[in-house]
Protein backbone atom coordinates (compact mmCIF):
# COMPACT_ATOMS: atom_id res chain seq x y z
CA UNK A 1 0.00 0.00 0.00
CA UNK A 2 2.64 2.43 0.60
CA UNK A 3 4.94 2.05 -2.30
CA UNK A 4 1.31 1.37 -5.04
CA UNK A 5 -0.28 4.62 -3.39
CA UNK A 6 2.73 6.72 -3.81
CA UNK A 7 2.02 7.19 -7.39
CA UNK A 8 -1.76 8.63 -6.97
CA UNK A 9 -0.41 10.40 -3.69
CA UNK A 10 1.99 11.76 -6.48
CA UNK A 11 -0.53 13.27 -9.05
CA UNK A 12 -2.37 14.60 -6.29
CA UNK A 13 0.69 16.23 -4.92
CA UNK A 14 1.17 17.98 -8.33
CA UNK A 15 -2.10 18.82 -9.05
CA UNK A 16 -3.53 20.12 -6.06
CA UNK A 17 -0.72 21.60 -4.21
CA UNK A 18 1.40 20.69 -0.76
CA UNK A 19 -2.38 21.98 1.50
CA UNK A 20 -4.61 19.67 -0.02
CA UNK A 21 -2.16 16.76 -0.37
CA UNK A 22 -0.76 17.19 3.49
CA UNK A 23 -4.92 17.76 4.54
CA UNK A 24 -5.71 14.33 2.87
CA UNK A 25 -2.83 12.89 4.83
CA UNK A 26 -3.56 14.15 8.23
CA UNK A 27 -6.69 12.62 7.30
CA UNK A 28 -5.58 9.13 6.91
CA UNK A 29 -2.87 9.54 9.58
CA UNK A 30 -5.24 10.71 12.11
CA UNK A 31 -8.27 7.95 10.83
CA UNK A 32 -5.19 4.78 11.09
CA UNK A 33 -4.37 6.03 15.04
CA UNK A 34 -7.54 6.17 16.24
CA UNK A 35 -8.40 2.89 14.77
CA UNK A 36 -5.31 1.33 16.23
CA UNK A 37 -6.14 2.94 19.49
CA UNK A 38 -10.09 1.67 19.52
CA UNK A 39 -8.87 -1.80 18.31
CA UNK A 40 -9.77 -4.76 20.51
CA UNK A 41 -10.48 -8.47 20.03
CA UNK A 42 -13.24 -8.06 19.18
CA UNK A 43 -12.43 -5.57 16.37
CA UNK A 44 -9.10 -6.78 15.61
CA UNK A 45 -10.17 -6.29 11.55
CA UNK A 46 -9.72 -2.33 12.52
CA UNK A 47 -5.86 -3.04 12.27
CA UNK A 48 -5.70 -3.87 8.68
CA UNK A 49 -7.61 -0.15 7.08
CA UNK A 50 -5.27 1.17 9.84
CA UNK A 51 -2.16 0.46 9.23
CA UNK A 52 -2.38 1.18 5.47
CA UNK A 53 -4.03 4.52 6.62
CA UNK A 54 -0.53 5.10 8.47
CA UNK A 55 1.45 3.87 5.85
CA UNK A 56 -0.52 6.20 3.48
CA UNK A 57 -0.41 9.07 5.52
CA UNK A 58 3.00 8.91 6.59
CA UNK A 59 3.97 8.82 2.11
CA UNK A 60 2.00 11.82 2.07
CA UNK A 61 3.70 13.62 4.95
CA UNK A 62 7.43 12.84 3.51
CA UNK A 63 6.48 13.94 -0.29
CA UNK A 64 5.54 17.20 0.98
CA UNK A 65 7.87 17.61 3.78
CA UNK A 66 10.92 17.25 1.22
CA UNK A 67 10.12 20.11 -0.79
CA UNK A 68 11.34 22.40 2.64
CA UNK A 69 14.93 21.01 1.27
CA UNK A 70 14.17 24.43 -1.26
CA UNK A 71 14.56 26.35 1.49
CA UNK A 72 18.29 25.50 2.33
CA UNK A 73 19.84 26.10 -1.56
CA UNK A 74 23.46 24.45 -0.52
CA UNK A 75 22.18 21.84 1.54
CA UNK A 76 18.97 20.81 -0.64
CA UNK A 77 19.90 17.48 -1.28
CA UNK A 78 20.81 16.71 2.80
CA UNK A 79 17.91 18.11 4.04
CA UNK A 80 16.45 16.05 1.59
CA UNK A 81 18.07 12.99 2.71
CA UNK A 82 17.49 13.73 6.35
CA UNK A 83 13.45 13.58 5.49
CA UNK A 84 13.86 10.02 4.52
CA UNK A 85 16.13 9.15 6.88
CA UNK A 86 13.88 10.43 9.42
CA UNK A 87 11.06 8.47 7.26
CA UNK A 88 13.17 5.35 7.54
CA UNK A 89 13.52 5.62 11.55
CA UNK A 90 10.06 6.58 12.25
CA UNK A 91 9.34 2.71 13.58
CA UNK A 92 11.14 4.12 16.62
CA UNK A 93 8.08 5.61 17.87
CA UNK A 94 6.46 2.60 18.21
CA UNK A 95 9.43 1.31 19.94
CA UNK A 96 8.43 3.92 22.54
CA UNK A 97 5.30 3.40 22.31
CA UNK A 98 5.78 -0.33 23.03
CA UNK A 99 7.92 0.18 26.33
CA UNK A 100 5.32 2.95 27.53
CA UNK A 101 2.96 0.33 27.28
CA UNK A 102 5.00 -2.08 29.38
CA UNK A 103 5.34 0.48 31.84
CA UNK A 104 1.52 0.89 32.26
CA UNK A 105 0.16 3.24 29.49
CA UNK A 106 -2.53 1.66 27.31
CA UNK A 107 -1.84 1.76 23.96
CA UNK A 108 -5.55 3.43 23.62
CA UNK A 109 -4.22 6.24 25.52
CA UNK A 110 -0.83 6.17 23.56
CA UNK A 111 -2.98 6.65 20.19
CA UNK A 112 -5.32 8.83 21.03
CA UNK A 113 -2.03 11.50 21.98
CA UNK A 114 -0.50 10.87 18.27
CA UNK A 115 -4.45 11.37 17.03
CA UNK A 116 -4.41 14.47 19.06
CA UNK A 117 -0.84 15.49 17.86
CA UNK A 118 -2.63 15.98 14.18
CA UNK A 119 -2.90 19.70 15.65
CA UNK A 120 0.43 19.83 15.16
CA UNK A 121 0.25 18.62 11.74
CA UNK A 122 -2.48 21.30 10.73
CA UNK A 123 -1.54 24.45 12.32
CA UNK A 124 2.14 23.71 10.57
CA UNK A 125 0.12 22.87 7.13
CA UNK A 126 -1.36 26.29 7.16
CA UNK A 127 0.98 28.59 8.69
CA UNK A 128 4.25 27.65 7.94
CA UNK A 129 4.03 25.62 4.57
CA UNK A 130 2.64 27.12 0.82
CA UNK A 131 -0.83 26.24 -0.39
CA UNK A 132 1.10 25.34 -3.69
CA UNK A 133 5.43 24.51 -3.83
CA UNK A 134 8.17 26.08 -2.30
CA UNK A 135 10.06 26.54 -5.59
CA UNK A 136 13.42 25.94 -6.10
CA UNK A 137 15.64 27.84 -6.86
CA UNK A 138 14.09 30.08 -4.87
CA UNK A 139 12.82 34.23 -6.08
CA UNK A 140 14.41 37.02 -4.29
CA UNK A 141 13.73 37.54 -0.65
CA UNK A 142 11.64 34.91 -0.66
CA UNK A 143 9.60 33.98 2.63
CA UNK A 144 7.83 31.55 4.47
CA UNK A 145 5.65 30.88 7.29
CA UNK A 146 2.34 33.30 7.48
CA UNK A 147 3.24 34.84 4.28
CA UNK A 148 4.76 32.22 2.31
CA UNK A 149 5.43 32.39 -1.25
CA UNK A 150 5.81 36.59 -0.61
CA UNK A 151 8.61 37.83 -2.49
CA UNK A 152 9.21 41.98 -2.99
CA UNK A 153 10.90 40.84 -6.91
CA UNK A 154 7.73 38.58 -7.47
CA UNK A 155 5.16 41.15 -5.99
CA UNK A 156 6.94 43.81 -8.44
CA UNK A 157 6.22 42.04 -11.72
CA UNK A 158 3.29 42.62 -12.35
CA UNK A 159 1.65 41.99 -16.04
CA UNK A 160 0.17 44.57 -18.81
CA UNK A 161 -3.23 43.39 -17.70
CA UNK A 162 -2.47 44.41 -13.50
CA UNK A 163 -2.17 40.83 -12.81
CA UNK A 164 0.71 39.17 -10.70
CA UNK A 165 2.85 37.33 -12.76
CA UNK A 166 2.51 33.57 -11.03
CA UNK A 167 6.70 33.17 -10.34
CA UNK A 168 6.46 32.89 -6.59
CA UNK A 169 5.06 29.20 -4.60
CA UNK A 170 2.67 28.37 -6.90
CA UNK A 171 5.12 27.65 -9.52
CA UNK A 172 7.18 24.99 -8.54
CA UNK A 173 9.52 25.43 -11.71
CA UNK A 174 12.50 27.45 -12.56
CA UNK A 175 11.46 31.18 -12.88
CA UNK A 176 14.69 31.83 -15.16
CA UNK A 177 13.99 29.05 -17.35
CA UNK A 178 11.84 29.50 -19.97
CA UNK A 179 8.90 27.59 -20.32
CA UNK A 180 10.16 25.45 -23.25
CA UNK A 181 12.90 23.94 -22.43
CA UNK A 182 10.98 21.85 -19.05
CA UNK A 183 10.89 18.60 -20.26
CA UNK A 184 7.17 17.01 -20.18
CA UNK A 185 6.08 13.92 -18.08
CA UNK A 186 6.27 11.46 -21.12
CA UNK A 187 9.55 13.11 -21.66
CA UNK A 188 11.07 12.09 -18.48
CA UNK A 189 9.56 8.79 -18.00
CA UNK A 190 10.92 7.85 -21.50
CA UNK A 191 14.34 9.04 -20.63
CA UNK A 192 16.99 6.76 -19.78
CA UNK A 193 17.86 8.59 -16.81
CA UNK A 194 14.40 7.32 -15.70
CA UNK A 195 14.98 3.75 -16.86
CA UNK A 196 18.07 3.21 -15.21
CA UNK A 197 17.43 4.99 -12.27
CA UNK A 198 14.12 2.68 -11.82
CA UNK A 199 16.41 -0.17 -11.97
CA UNK A 200 18.75 1.10 -9.70
CA UNK A 201 16.73 1.36 -7.12
CA UNK A 202 14.31 -2.36 -8.38
CA UNK A 203 17.87 -3.98 -8.18
CA UNK A 204 18.44 -2.76 -4.25
CA UNK A 205 15.09 -2.81 -3.15
CA UNK A 206 14.56 -6.31 -4.08
CA UNK A 207 17.86 -7.53 -2.59
CA UNK A 208 16.49 -5.70 0.91
CA UNK A 209 13.38 -7.39 0.94
CA UNK A 210 15.08 -10.93 0.58
CA UNK A 211 17.35 -10.03 3.40
CA UNK A 212 14.63 -9.10 5.44
CA UNK A 213 12.36 -11.70 4.40
CA UNK A 214 14.98 -14.57 5.08
CA UNK A 215 16.32 -12.87 7.99
CA UNK A 216 14.98 -15.27 10.86
CA UNK A 217 15.40 -18.52 8.87
CA UNK A 218 18.89 -17.86 8.34
CA UNK A 219 19.26 -17.21 11.82
CA UNK A 220 17.63 -19.78 13.06
CA UNK A 221 20.00 -21.92 10.74
CA UNK A 222 23.19 -20.11 11.54
CA UNK A 223 22.81 -20.60 15.13
CA UNK A 224 21.52 -24.23 15.36
CA UNK A 225 18.23 -23.06 16.17
CA UNK A 226 19.73 -21.45 20.15
CA UNK A 227 16.54 -18.90 21.43
CA UNK A 228 18.76 -17.12 23.18
CA UNK A 229 21.31 -15.78 19.99
CA UNK A 230 18.18 -15.57 17.82
CA UNK A 231 17.05 -13.56 20.16
CA UNK A 232 20.30 -11.61 20.65
CA UNK A 233 20.76 -10.83 16.87
CA UNK A 234 16.89 -10.16 16.24
CA UNK A 235 17.67 -7.01 18.72
CA UNK A 236 20.96 -6.00 17.04
CA UNK A 237 18.97 -5.96 13.85
CA UNK A 238 15.95 -4.03 15.49
CA UNK A 239 18.49 -1.61 16.89
CA UNK A 240 20.21 -0.95 13.68
CA UNK A 241 17.09 -0.31 12.07
CA UNK A 242 16.88 3.22 13.81
CA UNK A 243 19.98 4.50 13.10
CA UNK A 244 18.47 5.35 9.23
CA UNK A 245 18.13 9.17 10.46
CA UNK A 246 21.68 9.31 11.62
CA UNK A 247 23.17 7.51 8.28
CA UNK A 248 21.08 9.28 5.48
CA UNK A 249 22.51 12.93 5.93
CA UNK A 250 25.73 11.48 4.88
CA UNK A 251 24.44 11.02 1.47
CA UNK A 252 23.15 14.41 1.32
CA UNK A 253 26.20 16.26 2.43
CA UNK A 254 27.96 13.91 -0.88
CA UNK A 255 25.59 15.39 -3.12
CA UNK A 256 25.74 19.01 -2.10
CA UNK A 257 29.99 19.24 -1.59
CA UNK A 258 30.22 21.09 -4.68
CA UNK A 259 27.61 23.95 -3.43
CA UNK A 260 29.57 27.35 -2.63
CA UNK A 261 32.22 26.39 -5.21
CA UNK A 262 32.48 28.01 -8.84
CA UNK A 263 31.28 25.99 -11.81
CA UNK A 264 33.18 25.62 -15.05
CA UNK A 265 32.58 28.46 -17.42
CA UNK A 266 29.22 27.40 -19.20
CA UNK A 267 28.15 24.88 -16.52
CA UNK A 268 24.39 25.36 -14.77
CA UNK A 269 23.65 24.43 -11.55
CA UNK A 270 21.38 21.25 -12.28
CA UNK A 271 24.66 20.24 -14.35
CA UNK A 272 26.98 20.74 -11.49
CA UNK A 273 24.11 18.71 -9.22
CA UNK A 274 23.63 15.96 -11.44
CA UNK A 275 27.46 15.51 -11.07
CA UNK A 276 27.42 15.32 -8.01
CA UNK A 277 25.04 12.35 -7.65
CA UNK A 278 27.19 10.26 -9.47
CA UNK A 279 29.72 9.22 -6.54
CA UNK A 280 26.72 8.68 -4.76
CA UNK A 281 24.82 6.80 -6.85
CA UNK A 282 28.34 4.64 -6.69
CA UNK A 283 28.81 4.44 -3.38
CA UNK A 284 25.17 3.03 -2.81
CA UNK A 285 25.50 0.24 -5.61
CA UNK A 286 28.63 -0.62 -4.08
CA UNK A 287 27.51 -0.63 -0.73
CA UNK A 288 24.59 -2.96 -1.63
CA UNK A 289 27.30 -5.57 -3.40
CA UNK A 290 29.14 -5.70 0.14
CA UNK A 291 26.01 -6.06 2.07
CA UNK A 292 24.57 -8.88 -0.48
CA UNK A 293 28.15 -10.46 0.15
CA UNK A 294 28.01 -10.56 3.78
CA UNK A 295 24.54 -11.52 3.69
CA UNK A 296 26.32 -14.34 1.22
CA UNK A 297 28.26 -15.71 3.81
CA UNK A 298 27.37 -18.50 6.55
CA UNK A 299 29.42 -16.70 9.46
CA UNK A 300 27.21 -15.72 12.42
CA UNK A 301 29.74 -13.08 14.17
CA UNK A 302 30.27 -11.41 10.67
CA UNK A 303 26.08 -10.86 10.27
CA UNK A 304 26.75 -7.81 12.83
CA UNK A 305 28.70 -5.75 10.43
CA UNK A 306 25.61 -7.21 7.56
CA UNK A 307 23.02 -5.86 9.73
CA UNK A 308 24.94 -2.40 9.48
CA UNK A 309 25.57 -2.30 6.04
CA UNK A 310 22.21 -3.06 5.22
CA UNK A 311 20.73 0.18 7.34
CA UNK A 312 23.36 2.45 5.96
CA UNK A 313 22.51 1.04 2.37
CA UNK A 314 18.96 1.49 3.19
CA UNK A 315 18.88 4.92 3.90
CA UNK A 316 21.48 6.18 0.69
CA UNK A 317 19.03 4.28 -1.50
CA UNK A 318 15.76 5.92 -0.50
CA UNK A 319 17.69 9.63 0.57
CA UNK A 320 19.57 9.04 -3.10
CA UNK A 321 16.71 8.15 -5.01
CA UNK A 322 14.41 11.25 -3.86
CA UNK A 323 17.34 13.94 -3.88
CA UNK A 324 18.30 12.08 -7.37
CA UNK A 325 14.31 13.13 -8.91
CA UNK A 326 14.45 16.38 -7.56
CA UNK A 327 18.29 17.24 -9.25
CA UNK A 328 17.21 15.26 -12.77
CA UNK A 329 13.84 16.37 -13.68
CA UNK A 330 11.85 18.76 -13.74
CA UNK A 331 10.46 19.78 -10.34
CA UNK A 332 7.01 19.98 -11.31
CA UNK A 333 6.80 16.24 -12.24
CA UNK A 334 8.20 15.76 -8.87
CA UNK A 335 5.67 14.01 -7.32
CA UNK A 336 4.35 11.80 -10.38
CA UNK A 337 7.64 10.81 -10.84
CA UNK A 338 8.87 9.60 -7.44
CA UNK A 339 5.19 7.95 -6.99
CA UNK A 340 5.89 5.85 -10.07
CA UNK A 341 9.40 4.88 -9.50
CA UNK A 342 8.09 4.03 -6.13
CA UNK A 343 5.33 2.15 -7.60
CA UNK A 344 7.14 0.23 -10.36
CA UNK A 345 9.92 -0.67 -8.58
CA UNK A 346 7.19 -2.13 -5.64
CA UNK A 347 6.01 -4.55 -8.98
CA UNK A 348 9.74 -5.45 -9.41
CA UNK A 349 9.95 -6.48 -5.54
CA UNK A 350 7.26 -8.96 -6.24
CA UNK A 351 9.94 -11.26 -7.23
CA UNK A 352 10.63 -11.85 -3.59
CA UNK A 353 7.87 -14.39 -3.75
CA UNK A 354 9.20 -17.34 -6.35
CA UNK A 355 12.56 -16.72 -4.55
CA UNK A 356 11.02 -17.47 -1.09
CA UNK A 357 9.21 -20.33 -2.74
CA UNK A 358 12.76 -21.44 -4.25
CA UNK A 359 14.30 -21.21 -0.96
CA UNK A 360 12.28 -23.50 0.85
CA UNK A 361 11.14 -25.79 -2.00
CA UNK A 362 13.82 -26.80 -4.22
CA UNK A 363 16.67 -25.61 -1.96
CA UNK A 364 15.71 -26.92 1.30
CA UNK A 365 15.44 -23.51 3.28
CA UNK A 366 19.18 -22.71 2.49
CA UNK A 367 19.31 -18.68 0.10
CA UNK A 368 22.84 -19.31 -0.54
CA UNK A 369 22.17 -20.05 -4.20
CA UNK A 370 19.32 -16.95 -3.99
CA UNK A 371 22.06 -14.86 -2.44
CA UNK A 372 24.74 -15.44 -4.69
CA UNK A 373 22.33 -14.28 -8.05
CA UNK A 374 21.34 -11.52 -6.33
CA UNK A 375 24.67 -10.69 -5.63
CA UNK A 376 25.37 -10.78 -8.72
CA UNK A 377 22.23 -9.05 -10.08
CA UNK A 378 23.44 -6.43 -7.74
CA UNK A 379 26.08 -5.47 -9.77
CA UNK A 380 23.33 -4.06 -12.27
CA UNK A 381 22.72 -0.91 -10.11
CA UNK A 382 26.74 0.29 -11.30
CA UNK A 383 25.10 1.20 -14.91
CA UNK A 384 23.24 4.10 -13.44
CA UNK A 385 26.11 6.09 -11.97
CA UNK A 386 28.10 5.13 -15.15
CA UNK A 387 25.63 5.96 -17.70
CA UNK A 388 25.03 9.39 -15.44
CA UNK A 389 28.79 9.67 -15.39
CA UNK A 390 29.18 9.70 -19.00
CA UNK A 391 26.32 12.07 -19.69
CA UNK A 392 28.09 14.37 -17.46
CA UNK A 393 31.23 14.15 -19.76
CA UNK A 394 29.48 14.57 -22.76
CA UNK A 395 28.27 17.78 -22.19
CA UNK A 396 31.22 19.07 -20.88
CA UNK A 397 32.69 18.11 -24.09
CA UNK A 398 30.28 19.71 -25.96
CA UNK A 399 31.33 22.62 -24.20
CA UNK A 400 34.77 23.34 -24.74
CA UNK A 401 34.20 22.64 -28.13
CA UNK A 402 31.50 25.30 -28.43
CA UNK A 403 34.07 27.35 -26.77
CA UNK A 404 36.62 25.99 -29.26
CA UNK A 405 34.76 27.06 -32.07
CA UNK A 406 33.51 30.08 -30.57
Amino acid sequence: MNNFLTLPNGFLFDRFGTTVARLYGIFLYTMGTLMVGFSSSALAYLLFPALSFLAVGGILFLMTNMQVGNLFGSRRSTIITLYNGAFDSSSALFLVIKLLHESGVSLRAAFLFLSACSVVHVLRTFFLLPRNFIPYPLPDRYTYGVSCGKSVTASAEVAANGDVLPATEGTPLKRDAPVNQEKTFRECLLSRFFMWHLLWLSVMQLRHYLFIGTLNPMLQRLTGGEPLLVSRYTNAFAITQLCGVLCAPWNGLIMDRHKGKPRAEGETEQEADLRATVLSLFLTALQCVLFSLCASTPYLPLQYFTFILQVLNRSFLYGGNAAFISVAFPSCHFGKLYGLVMALSAVFSLLQYPCFALVKGPLGGDPLYVNVGLTLLSVVAFIHPVYVYMHCRNLASERARSKASS
